[in-house]
């Protein structure tokens, strides 16, 4: 009897042997994984903190990669974001806005930015370049300057009636008909300046208060600017401006100036045109004739010499706005003789 009863009590102990490796097994199995399925997460989020640490529009690490149109536009974003930013110009010195294409290395460029700054007010080099810009960069946040902008619309005309365009649309679309050179305004300019501060603002929110105080600072310089032009234009009495190309009109409307141009449409003019400009800079005391870089002054010239003046190059198109801006103005007053 007794060797039944050890029989029996070896047999129970070796069925819960065999319950216990059951469940040890089971077991095993289980924390396995469970320690594979917390390696696959930890894994996971090792992925998206590297994804994060790329971004460069909003990590605080590497500066804000922003691309503008022309050089004006590189001094207003650099004075609002300084180092923060690392600004990339689609026309660069010395190239025409009107007919500039973007290089195989500026498209390589633009892929990597964060921020695109676009004039907004119909420049030919947007125009015709803006979609594929986009194209090459969806995530790319595109801020329009000329929002809130009042654009000039019309034709310049070889006729003083029509030297400064008098057709103005409250509003900042784009479209051909438009005068373009908007920034050629130091009112203007501030306008774009805000602009330019709110696209900054949305794309590196960790640096918006720095970005504010920078652009406070440059909209009391840009004040300053305007008040001396106005100031010095009212008191030499200055009226009349004679350029070659009609960059000027947002200046000229401004200050109360009338700007003549000599081209027309991107066409030099004809020999009646020309009498005709000549016989309007003698009525009007002028001296200099105002001609850009980027142009021909073949017609300046002659009318300089018809009139016994000279021909003076002017930029629309430096980096650096206020002292070119400063520069252009002087240079306005002192062509034209004072009756």
């Amino acid at each position: 009897m007794v060797s039944c009863m050890q029989e029996q009590k070896i047999t129970v102990l070796q069925g819960n042997r065999n319950h216990e490796g059951k469940y040890g097994h089971s077991r095993i199995i289980m924390i396995l994984c469970m320690v594979a399925g917390a390696m696959i997460l930890l894994m996971a989020a090792g992925c998206v903190q590297q994804q994060g640490a790329v971004v460069p529009a909003d990590n605080g690490t590497a500066p804000l990669k922003v691309a503008v149109t022309i050089l004006p536009q590189k001094q207003f974003v650099e004075r609002i974001a300084g180092d923060y930013a690392r600004v990339i110009v689609l026309v660069p010195p010395g190239a025409d806005p009107h007919t500039h294409e973007p290089t195989p290395k500026q498209l390589e460029d633009i892929s990597r930015a964060s921020v695109y700054v676009k004039v907004g007010s119909g420049i030919e080099f947007e125009r015709a370049w803006m979609d594929k810009l986009s194209g090459v960069n969806p995530r790319m946040t595109v801020v329009d300057s000329s929002t809130g902008i009042q654009l000039i619309y019309g034709h310049h005309e070889h006729d003083e009636a029509d030297a400064v365009p008098g057709t103005h649309k409250n509003t900042s679309e784009e479209g051909a008909g438009s005068d373009p050179h908007i920034w050629l305004s130091p009112k203007n300019a501030k306008v774009m300046v805000e602009n330019t501060y709110q696209g900054l603002a949305l794309a590196d929110p960790l640096h918006k208060a720095e970005y504010r105080a920078n652009t406070d600072s440059y909209l009391r310089d840009l004040d300053k600017l305007d008040a001396d032009i106005s100031h010095e234009i009212s008191q030499k009495q200055i009226h009349t401006i004679m350029v070659y190309h009609p960059a000027w009109s947002y200046f000229a409307r401004d200050y109360g100036l009338l700007q003549i141009p000599i081209e027309t449409d991107g066409k030099d003019p004809t020999p009646k045109g020309l009498e005709n400009l000549i016989r309007q800079a003698k009525a009007g005391n002028i001296t200099v004739i105002f001609a850009s870089p980027e142009y021909s002054t073949k017609s300046a010239d002659v009318i300089a010499k018809e009139i016994g003046g000279s021909v003076a190059l002017v930029s629309p198109l430096e980096e650096d706005y206020l002292g070119n801006i400063r520069k252009v103005s002087s240079a306005f007053i002192r062509g034209v003789s004072t009756r």
